[in-house]
């Protein structure tokens, strides 16, 4: 076998979502839009928690810190993807590629474990109404994020260690608008086995079964629902977890249809198209969706805008 030609690289070429120049201007200005309704809304939603003393609670406490995930997933690649579209450039540097890959993987997996968390949330405010400030006190809230943070760091840092014992070709182009971990990672010449591996092993145990924790959360819940015999109660309980219910399905659904798909097909371009789902517009919608389903939000909304106190 023929020694291919290798390097160290200096920097990948991101061919992003399309590469006629015509569109390069619509995308600009409908990412554009996106981002700062995403870091907005997100932002607003911090906002309100913070200031509004009837949201101190656990699960509040969990929606500023998803907001906060949300705004930093989305602000890891569509500021570099403006940049790049803004300056005509299509490069970044092989560093700051790395970071890029780490730092989504980072804010992807506390996605991915808030959401969990939360379930786990409104399992226990629902299945276990009378016990449950013992349950989810401060100091197990604390903990719960702390070990989310820890686990998304360690397990993005991981794969980032990886990826600096690949070398790669000359044909360093990624067919996305920003360094996806996979691909960069088959751009390698050298042995990719490993890197493969471990990217299953760590999607079993940190994307699976904490989707398997949220099924086995809602399905106490819905058993706990149905045997509430007045409709206003039950009512009361499904309003309680309707949003973040939506959200879940929102986030797991466009993340798996986006990877189910890029395991039927070859065509990198329509998997880049398909992940603007989960990278771009899922955090755009989520403070969306908990304004709008949610009374708290809504009422903490009118009091952050009216500059008036709300009755008790």
């Amino acid at each position: 076998m023929e020694p291919r030609n290798q390097t160290r690289a200096s920097e990948f070429i991101l061919l992003g979502l399309s590469e006629e120049a015509e569109v390069q201007p619509l995308l600009f200005g409908l990412f554009l839009s996106m981002y700062l309704v995403t870091f907005m809304g997100n932002l607003l939603i911090i906002l309100i928690i913070v200031t509004d003393s009837r949201l101190h609670t656990p699960m509040y406490f969990f929606l500023s810190n998803l907001s906060f995930a949300d705004i930093c997933f989305t602000s890891t690649t569509v500021p570099k993807m403006l940049l790049n579209i803004q300056l005509q450039s299509k490069t970044i540097s092989y560093e700051g590629c790395l970071s890029q890959i780490f730092f989504f993987m980072v804010f992807g997996r506390l996605d991915n474990f808030l959401l969990t968390v939360m379930a786990y949330d409104r399992f226990v405010a629902i299945c276990h109404p009378l016990h449950y400030t013992v349950f989810m006190n401060p100091k197990l809230c604390g903990l719960l994020l702390l070990e989310s943070y820890i686990l998304s760091i360690l397990d993005s840092l991981l794969h980032d260690l990886m990826i600096l014992r690949l070398s790669f070709c000359i044909e360093l182009e990624i067919p996305h608008f920003f360094c996806e971990l996979n691909q960069v990672v088959h751009l390698a010449c050298s042995d990719t086995f490993l890197n493969d591996l471990m990217l299953y092993i760590t999607n079993g145990f940190l994307v699976i079964i904490p989707l398997i924790g949220i099924i086995f959360s809602y399905s106490k819940i819905v058993s706990s629902i149905l045997r509430i015999t007045s409709a206003g109660g039950k009512y009361k309980a499904f309003s309680t977890c309707g949003s973040h219910l939506s959200v879940v399905f929102l986030f797991y659904g466009t993340f798996l249809g986006v990877y189910l798909s890029a395991a039927a097909t070859q065509n990198s371009r329509k998997i880049a198209i398909a992940s603007v789902m989960y990278t771009v517009i899922t955090p755009m919608l989520n403070p969306f969706i908990y304004s709008l389903r949610n009374k708290d939000i809504k009422q903490a909304l009118k009091k952050l805008f009216s500059c008036k106190p709300l009755s008790p």
